[in-house]
Order: C-alpha cells, then structure tokens, then sequence
C-alpha cells in the first residue's frame, strides 16, 4: 500500500507484516531496519516495533530483580500497556512464569486489534490462561475492567509498564490507562482502608450524594445530631469513570467511614466495580429506595452480597428483594424535616403564587393528573397489539384490585395477555408496560377520588391534564408547586388537605402522610396498611376507603374544626416522637452497627 493511498484513511488503521513472523523471540535480529508491522493513524506511519526493532520494544522493562517475584513485590499485579510485537510480553511471561509457574495473573491493555490480528499475539500467549486481556474502546470502561480485576485479586496494586510507542498511536487512551494504574501502584490503599467498623460509639458515614430530593435532609441530619459524614457528588454516567473511582478511594481511606450510604441505589454502577470494591474493603452499603426498587434494580448485575442492605419505604417489597439475593433488607417509611415543614411562624400563613381569589381555603389537593406520564411512556415504549387493546381494561381493574404485582394481576385476571407480556423483547419493555399499567391505574383512581370532592369546589395545584379530565367551574387550579419553596406555606392554607396515593403503593404511605401534619394541618388521606404502624387511625390521622367515603368525610370535617384541630395536633406530636429524619437516620445507623459493627 502507497503511502498517500494510506492517508485517505482516517478513522481506521491498516497494517501490513514486515519480513519477520511467528512469535517474537528474546536474541532475534533486532537492528535498526529491523522489519515489522506498518500501522496507520489519521494520516501518519509507524512501525512496530519501530526504529531500534526489537530491542527498543524491550527497553522499557525494568531489570528482572525489580520485577515483581517472591520475596520482591510479590503482591504487584503486572499490566502491559500496549503489547506490540509481543517481544515484551514474552519476556514478561518468561519472568512471571519462572517466579510463580505457569499460573500467574497478568493484564495486557491494547485496543489495537488491527496490530495484535497481524502480530498474532493473542494466539500465541493463549496457553496462558492467567493473561487478561483488556481493550475497551473507551479508556475509561478499560479502567473499570482493570479495576474489577484489581478487586478479584485482593487488592492488589497495579504494576504498570508502559510501551512508549502507544503514546504515538493514542496518546490520551494509553497515557491516562498508565496514569490510572500508576496511582494504584503509589498507593497501598488496600492494606490501610480495612479499619474494624464500628470501632468508636461515633458513627462516621460516606454519603453518595446526588441531585434526589431526599439527600439534602439526610445532610441535615447528619448535622443536627452530630454524625460525621463526608459527602461525594455522584458523576453524570457510571460510576466507573476513573476520576470517581480515585475520588471514592481516597476518602474511604481518610475519613475511614463506618458504612456508605445512598438513596435508590445512586451512585451504584451496573458492572458492580463498587459493590465489588465494597466488599473487598468490608465497607457496608445503605441503599434506601423510595421509590419502587424492582424498577431500578432490574438494571443491575452481581449486586447481592452480604456487605449491601437494603432499606425500602413499602414494607410490600420486603419479599421480592429478598427473593432476589439481598441477605439483609429492612422496612423504613419516610419521614419528614422539621426544619422545613412546621407551623407557620405567629400562626399566619404565607400566601402562595397566584391563588384564586375565589377559593374559599376549604379543601386543597397537590398531584399529578398522570394523563401525560402515561402519554409519554406509552409513545416511548410503543406498545402494539394485544397488549395495547387491553391497556385501559388492565390498567382499571389494576386499580380496584388489592393486587401489589401488576404482572402478577395480569397472570390472574387476563391470562390470555401472559404470552404477549413475556414476548416483549426484554425486561425493561415488560418493566415499562408495567409502569404504563401503574400510572394509568392511578390516572382512574385519583381521578374517581377527585370527582367525590368536586361539590367542595377544591383547588387542584398539579399539571395542566387536569383540564382534560374535570369540567371547569366545580374547581380552581393552581400550577405545580415546589417541594422546598411552595409546600411548605401551602399546606396551612386549607382546611383540609385532600391526599390521593399512587396505586404504585397499594400498602405504604406517601410523602404528604408525613408533610401536611407536621405543618400542624389536617390531612384527609386513602386507607393504606402501613399507615396503622405509622399513626392511629380515626385519633391521629383521617382515612377513607373508597372515593364515596372521601366525599362524605371531607363534608363531615368541613364541618368540625375542633375534630380537624385536635386530630392536627396529635398527628403532629407522633411526628415529633417518631417521624423525622433524624428518627429515621438513628434507626438506620442502629441497624447498621447491629449488622457490621
């Protein structure tokens, strides 16, 4: 091939083999025209091994009494940056071989199959089953294999030795795989990062921290009662990316925390690299889903291990998790913070956005009409036959049924549907029909609940698709309202605050259970199981059954204000006992050092 042809080719390699084959041989002719591969890049030629031959490919090598062997750094895990001809790695094979056997572990990073298919090199160091080879196309999923490896084998730091002549062929690729590498060879991180748990009465925390909404109050928490806690930020994409990996070790090992702890897994990758380092370190994780866990877990692989625990806000879930591995997976409702959700200051309520005017401050409700959720996943999703035609019949009886599974519902009422469920390509579709399913059937229900109170002419803060679905002029409307700016304030305002739960939670308790109470007002709240550990019913909380009973509570309260103040107060007084987040952070940390301490 003509040089000038080669340089048309620029976003892939060609290579030719020199006069030389077969394996590469240690005392082969290694002179300065010495032949070998020609490789191509954007326009540019270089030869391997290059000017020198052979015996520039093997300068690199450290002198074999600094290699890794008994009695001499034995503990180092070799990694061949950029393999070459193979000359180099033949020589660090004969080393490691004559120093272990045949049964050593050695890592080879290269990208450039091109090379290695004219090479050989792969085939000719098959035998050697302890060679792992790494060549992802992204330096950063490389540097996660090379971790998992690391973890697989104790720990061990990385020896790395760096073929310069990869530096021509992919500077950034090859120099931050070395870069990587380097910092596990500098630091004996694993010998010092293993301190006894629990060691102290103090318990110290990591926190995996993220943008979900929940995070800020654990912070808070942690200050109010005097946890020392670091925080790290988790990256936008997997957690493997290098810079998060160095980031996490670093603080595992100076601030030495009792266990890890994150909300609905965040911050945990899909490969496992850091359950995988967890467990290497015998560092727990506290993992608290508020959300439903089967939706986010389902992307995940080799997660169960005895060092993960599992805390979920819907006791419903306690056995599924279970069923899939996890040894130790506990009940923890939500809660609420104090600090933010509390009675306005001199008994005044602030007022909020653009009320109407005509709003009388009887009878309020905060939610999603669910009409354009359950638009949207349908659209991305794009379900088609019967399994479209039956949607709105699945979806409605999903809703009237006590059933908690949405597949286990269609298995027992529409059987027929069973083999188009589990045709659908994988199990993020199933798991998407079956969110559609939940959304819709809580599109039904809430709407059903709504239409019981409309004679009280409420005011509805949520989206707009609640026009679509009530006729104007037996309500008023008011735009989505922020968690942290809005609720707060709002909630006083109303005589009654009007709760509809999800049908995602068919026995647990919502957010709003925990929020309006604590602000000292009266909340009218769906009859769910959980909720008898969590307040009295008809004492400390009001609950209705059926959208029929919810239209003739809301009129009774209406009604008696000294039964709404009384039953705001003692609702409010179990909250300040019981249901806060620093309740729930202390139960958490107990639990915690029940386990591992």
């Amino acid at each position: 091939m003509k040089q000038g042809a080669a340089n048309k080719k620029t976003d892939t390699a060609t290579v030719r083999q020199g006069g030389w084959g077969g394996a590469a041989r240690i005392g082969a002719p290694a002179g300065e025209d010495a032949p070998g591969i020609t490789v191509f890049r954007d326009g540019r030629k270089t030869s391997v091994p290059g000017p020198g031959g052979i015996a520039r490919e093997l300068a690199f090598l450290p002198s074999p009494d600094a290699f890794p062997g008994p009695g001499r750094e034995e503990e180092r895990l070799p990694v061949l940056i950029g393999s070459g001809s193979g000359a180099a790695l033949e020589e660090i094979v004969a080393r490691l071989e004559a120093a272990f056997g045949p049964y050593f572990t050695m890592a080879v990073a290269d990208k450039e199959y091109d090379v290695m298919e004219r090479s050989r090199v792969r085939e000719r160091f098959a035998r050697y089953t302890g060679i792992v080879w790494i060549g992802e196309a992204d330096a950063a999923a490389s540097i996660n294999a090379l971790t998992r490896l690391q973890t697989e084998k104790d720990g061990r730091a990385f020896y790395p030795l760096l073929n310069p002549l990869y530096l021509r062929l992919d500077r950034s690729y090859y120099a931050r795989i070395h870069e990587a590498c380097a910092t596990g060879a500098r630091v004996d991180f694993w010998r010092n990062a293993r301190p006894t748990r629990f060691a102290s009465p103090e318990t110290r925390i990591l926190l995996l921290t993220s943008k979900y909404f929940l995070m800020g109050e654990i912070l808070s928490a942690c200050e109010r009662i005097g946890v020392p806690h670091r925080f790290l930020q988790v990256p936008e994409g997997e957690f493997g990316k290098n810079e998060f990996v160095e980031q996490f070790l670093a603080a595992v090992l100076e601030f030495r925390p009792d266990f890890v702890f994150t909300i609905n897994h965040l911050g945990v990758d899909r490969e496992g690299v850091l359950t995988d380092l967890l467990e290497k370190l015998r560092l727990p994780l506290a993992s608290w889903f508020v959300d439903n866990p089967h939706l986010i877990l389902y992307l995940f692989d080799r997660l169960a291990n005895p060092w993960t625990t599992l805390f979920t806000w819907d006791e419903d879930n306690l056995p599924t998790l279970r069923e899939l591995g996890f040894e130790h997976v506990y009940y923890m409702p939500l809660g609420t913070d104090l600090q933010r959700f509390h009675p306005p200051q001199a008994g005044r309520p602030r007022p909020i956005g653009d009320l109407s005017p005509a709003w009388d401050g009887k009878l309020s409700f905060v939610g999603n009409s669910m009409v354009h959720k359950v638009l949207r996943r349908n659209q991305r999703a794009d379900f088609s036959g019967p399994l479209l035609d039956a949607f709105h019949e699945v979806a409605a009886g999903f809703a009237r049924s006590d059933e908690r599974s949405v597949r286990a519902f269609i298995e027992r009422a529409h059987g027929a549907l069973v083999p188009c469920f589990e045709a659908l390509p994988d199990i993020a579709r199933r798991l998407d029909y079956e969110t559609s399913v939940t959304w819709e059937a809580t599109r039904v229900y809430r709407l059903s609940c709504i239409r019981a109170i409309l004679p009280f002419s409420p005011l509805i803060a949520g989206d707009n698709g609640w026009f679509a679905q009530i006729p104007e002029g037996q309500w008023h409307y008011h735009h989505e309202l922020g968690y942290y700016a809005d609720l707060p304030h709002f909630y006083p305002l109303a005589e009654i605050n009007f709760n509809s739960t999800s049908k995602q939670m068919k026995g647990a308790v919502n957010q709003r259970v925990f929020d309006v109470p604590a602000t000292g007002s009266f909340l009218l709240t769906d009859y769910r199981e959980q909720v008898e550990k969590l307040f009295e019913p008809g004492r400390e909380i009001i609950c209705y059954r059926s959208p029929e009973e919810a239209g003739a509570l809301a009129g009774e309260y209406l009604a008696r204000p000294d039964a709404r103040r009384k039953v705001a107060e003692a609702a409010r007084r179990r909250i300040l006992h019981e249901h806060s987040y620093d309740h729930r952070l202390r139960a958490l940390m107990d639990t915690m050092r029940k386990l591992y301490g």
